[in-house]
């Protein structure tokens, strides 16, 4: 008969070994977050099932976070010509400073995991951070007498990172403008060479038997895509693969390389950059439609499958998804009304959330990371709303959250004084003895 210390011991070590089981099937699964230290940022909360991304292989290396930071987000700050790089803060004249604030690394103020002390931008320092530095400012700055430190990058004021839009001598070239530009346009987007002769409806080379291709054919006859030589063969078929019934968004980036990476590197595609299953409103934290919460976000999610009609992509696509105040105002917004003119100057959700810009090759093409000009907001300026708006009233705009949620239906309520202080700034140095004395 088996002892009671002995049913013990073999049921204990049943126990241990479903457990050890247990876990280690969560390692390798959507289960992973049982051994999060504490809740992902919204920026990572996407990715946060891959956690070697940030933390390699020793895990715990300060330098190998360093790095995958570097690795995944150096070519944004490289765009936006980081106003405070890690050279700065390398610099030995600037050692005092660095001993205060270690900027010389991400994660001293985009830590993970203390959501208890993360503000919405992903920060995890206090607010009044910029004092470390810069204590003396209100003697060098007489406008910022009485100001509070936690203000700077609140205030449409100061970007930490990308501050281009909100430079002193930017503030008055462009102080005198008017709300509305007298011509308000977005670029046009430069057309993609041809691959090959137009293709006739017929002269598809679908394998037989594929279910729908009629109606496929018929869709992809009118588009882009069949005028360029784009075949059925050019994008569900993958190298020496068999025919794919889907397309992955790698098939699409082979001729749409630069919006490939930008769609990596925003929210909508930003699993599929870590090899993740497609991104799905329901995890979203922001609020969604409830009939697309189990939708898969790739390319056709926005673009359609055959049809790749981009004026659907710019709205319709994006309001069956997004719930928020701000999305469900749009139909009735002064932008939604300019949009349906369809003369080239109206504002649809893709005019500001992947906006027209330059590539590296010079080529005009939609931007589609499209949380990139978000945090902050005034990131916007430069490459969306001076397409339309005067700097004053564009940076009153983007400071005022009723008007945001509005789809910015009215004026703003809301007066941030950076032009009127470096105005003044401006006026009083023109007016000093010494500047005059200068003069010739």
């Amino acid at each position: 008969m088996t002892s009671l210390s002995s049913l013990l011991t073999i049921t204990g070590g049943a126990v241990a070994v479903t457990i050890a089981a247990y876990l280690g099937s969560a390692l390798r699964g959507e289960r992973r977050t049982l051994f999060l230290p504490g809740e992902t940022s919204p920026g990572h909360r996407q990715i946060e099932m891959r956690c070697e991304l940030c933390h390699r292989e020793s895990f715990a290396s300060a330098d190998d976070i360093q790095s995958a930071c570097v690795e995944c987000h150096g070519d944004e700050l490289r765009e936006a010509n980081d106003s405070h790089p890690r050279s700065k803060f390398t610099d030995p004249r600037n050692a005092e400073r660095t001993a205060l604030l270690d900027a010389t690394r991400c994660a001293t103020c985009h830590a993970e995991h203390v959501p208890e002390r993360t503000g919405p931008m992903g920060v995890t320092l206090a607010g009044d951070y910029c004092a470390l530095c810069h204590p003396d400012i209100a003697e060098e700055r007489p406008s910022h007498r009485g100001a509070s430190f936690a203000s700077c990058a609140s205030s449409g004021c100061h970007n930490f990172h990308d501050n281009r839009a909100l430079y002193e001598d930017f503030l008055v070239e462009h102080a005198e403008e008017p709300s509305l530009l007298a011509v308000a346009r977005v670029p046009e987007r430069t057309r993609i060479a041809a691959l090959g002769a137009p293709l006739a409806a017929g002269a598809h080379d679908a394998p037989a038997g594929v279910a729908g291709v009629e109606r496929a054919v018929v869709e992809w006859s009118d588009t882009t895509h069949a005028r360029a030589g784009v075949n059925c063969s050019d994008c569900h078929v993958a190298g020496e693969k068999p025919w794919s019934e889907t397309v992955d968004p790698g098939a699409c980036g082979r001729c749409h390389d630069a919006e490939l990476r930008g769609f990596e590197r925003g929210r909508h595609g930003m699993r599929h950059a870590a090899d993740l299953s497609p991104m799905q409103p329901a995890r979203s934290v922001l609020a969604m439609r409830d009939d697309a919460s189990e939708r898969s976000l790739d390319c056709a999610a926005c673009h359609a499958s055959h049809a790749f009609d981009v004026r659907r992509a710019a709205v319709e696509a994006c309001l069956g998804c997004h719930e928020d105040d701000h999305s469900r105002a749009y139909p009735g917004s002064p932008h939604a009304l300019a949009w349906e003119k369809s003369d080239g100057s109206g504002v649809s959700c893709a005019t500001c959330h992947l906006p027209r810009a330059a590539n590296t090759d010079g080529a005009i093409q939609a931007q589609h990371g499209q949380n990139d000009n978000l945090r902050p907001n005034e990131k916007m300026i430069r490459s969306v709303c001076m397409s339309c708006h005067g700097l004053a009233f564009s940076i009153d705009a983007l400071a005022d959250p009723a008007l945001i949620r509005s789809n910015f239906n009215g004026k703003p309520r809301v007066h941030v004084e950076s032009i009127d202080w470096a105005r003044r700034r401006l006026t009083a140095e023109s007016e000093s003895p010494s500047h005059q004395e200068e003069a010739p």
